[in-house]
């Protein structure tokens, strides 16, 4: 993986945005940032999303009167493997090239280099996938842990398929995810580590 491309993971967690996007914003706002090239999928009339490749953007409204109101983006970073046009051109003109797998343990060096820390985070698919915030962007990161089974682990139809994440992989980079959330995560899925341990 190029430095340039992991220069954009840093980017997005220090800033909580995708070259300024937030999960805040319009629809019109991110494709002006991201450009016109989107697959454009809703639910109904109350929720909808745009695909920018490996970046995808969320947004809900109450009626279809309403304006669209920004919900959170998510980088869908396990579809590296599929190579090509995964990755948003706008990124790759910026950024570079993109390798085929994000390792968390280089992606953490870089954030502490920084200063950035990110700090764990008891979620819903341990311990198949670990989960890390960084506070200050409201930022989350998605990590495989298990080598079988969900999330393309290894052994996987799905990882066969698409390149085979590995463990230590990042999945999924997510903005954003307030404190409130992690305080409930960590309320509901905190006693896990020490149910099993007994």
């Amino acid at each position: 993986m190029t430095p340039y491309s992991l220069a954009f993971y840093v980017d997005v967690i220090a800033s909580g945005t995708v070259l300024g996007a937030g999960p805040a914003d319009d629809p019109d706002r991110v494709t002006a940032i991201l450009g016109p090239d989107y697959a454009e999928n809703s639910f109904d009339d109350h929720g909808m999303w745009r695909d920018y490749g490996m970046a995808e953007f969320f947004w809900s409204r109450e009626s279809p009167d309403h304006p669209w109101q920004g919900h959170h983006f998510t980088l869908q970073v396990h579809r590296l493997p599929y190579g090509g046009g995964v990755v948003n051109p706008v990124l790759r003109e910026r950024y570079g090239r993109f390798g085929r797998r994000l390792r968390f343990d280089r992606l953490e060096r870089l954030l502490v280099r920084r200063g950035i820390t990110l700090e764990e985070v008891p979620g819903a698919d341990a311990p198949v996938c670990s989960l890390h915030w960084q506070p200050a962007s409201q930022v989350s990161v998605t990590v495989c842990r298990a080598r079988e089974g969900g999330y393309g682990g290894a052994g996987s139809k799905r990882a066969r398929r698409r390149g085979d994440l590995r463990v230590g992989d990042v999945y999924a980079v997510t903005s954003s995810m307030t404190a409130e959330q992690v305080a409930w995560y960590r309320e509901r899925y905190g006693g896990r580590k020490a149910a099993a341990g007994s």
